[in-house]
């Protein structure tokens, strides 16, 4: 690896000493790639605590779930597009022999010196007429009930793949100017895809959302588990329903030029928690737990339980 991405931040913790029955300490380290982050990156997290019992955490309000590999806790988080920058406090509480041990550490969040896009559409788009306001109102309710719940443990296995077989064409974070006027931030990438490019799941999950919605077009919204979710936008065809579940590389239907659009694309988004990140970024991200490297690379773009509320 070269440049950015051949960084690596460890930071190694010692907690402190914990009275045990072999009368040791209990040594444990946090590793974040990178210490620098940019708004709008995903990162992932791992925690080295052998005795522990459990591993929590939180960053920017935002609760971190862990889960175990190994003797290993990792966690999957992120920087929202929109995060404040400069200094932000990592927090983790290790739970070790029935008592809690905190661990902190500063990670800075960096501008990532996103661009201005302006793009022209129907003006319904802009300017909803007044007899879809309660459509409108309807799908941001259901959404924010979709993403009131995930699953308990994470669904997904390994890296994240693009859902079709094509470089991005609209980056992260843009600045979109709809018709002149400043309407939103993108919060996801464009993939170039012509109607009908089959469209698949970049890694497994439970599609929690299959339908149209006035913004989105035709939509699929996946749980990867622990906060995590896929969003797929702007489909001519959904070839999957709610509640299924989808293993990377499955078929999700075939894209179009539904919803708010300028042509025919493939809109896929990643969120975390409340979140918004960067998904050609998680594309970049060793998900290999079982490699000592876990963490950024330079990673193909190619294409190919129980929910609980919170």
């Amino acid at each position: 690896m070269t440049g950015s991405r051949a960084f690596r931040w460890m930071l190694a913790l010692a907690l402190p000493p914990v009275t045990l029955s072999a009368q040791r300490e209990v040594p444990s380290s946090v590793t974040v790639t990178p210490a620098v982050v940019a708004a709008g990156s995903p990162e992932l997290i791992r925690v080295t605590a052998p005795d522990a019992t459990s591993v929590d955490g939180e960053w920017l309000t935002r609760k971190i779930q862990f889960f175990q590999h190994g003797t290993e806790r990792f966690a999957l988080a992120g920087v929202d597009v929109e995060a404040p920058l400069g200094p932000s406090t990592l927090h983790i509480t290790a739970h070790v022999n029935g008592r809690p041990v905190d661990l902190t550490q500063m990670v800075d969040i960096h501008a990532a010196h996103y661009r201005t896009g302006t793009l022209t559409v129907e003006s319904k788009f802009v300017a909803p007429p007044p007899e879809v306001q309660k459509e409108i109102e309807e799908e941001i309710k259901l959404k924010a009930k979709v993403f009131a719940s995930s699953a308990i443990v994470p669904l997904w296995e390994g890296d994240f793949h693009a859902p079709v077989p094509a470089q991005a064409t609209d980056s992260f974070g843009t600045r979109r100017m709809f018709n002149g006027k400043l309407a939103s931030i993108h919060k996801g990438a464009d993939f170039h895809a012509a109607t009908g490019t089959p469209v698949h799941a970049s890694n497994s999950g439970i599609v929690v959302l299959a339908r149209p919605l006035y913004f989105e077009g035709n939509c699929v919204i996946i749980d990867h588990g622990l906060g995590l979710f896929t969003l797929s936008m702007h489909f001519s065809r959904i070839d999957v329903k709610e509640g299924q579940h989808v293993n990377t590389g499955d078929l999700l239907g075939l894209s179009g030029a539904t919803g708010r659009v300028t042509g025919p694309h493939l809109h896929w988004a990643v969120r975390w928690e409340n979140a918004y990140l960067d998904p050609v970024k998680l594309l970049h991200l060793n998900l290999n737990l079982n490699a000592p490297d876990a963490g950024p690379q330079s990673a193909s773009h190619s294409s190919h339980k129980t929910r609980k509320q919170r």
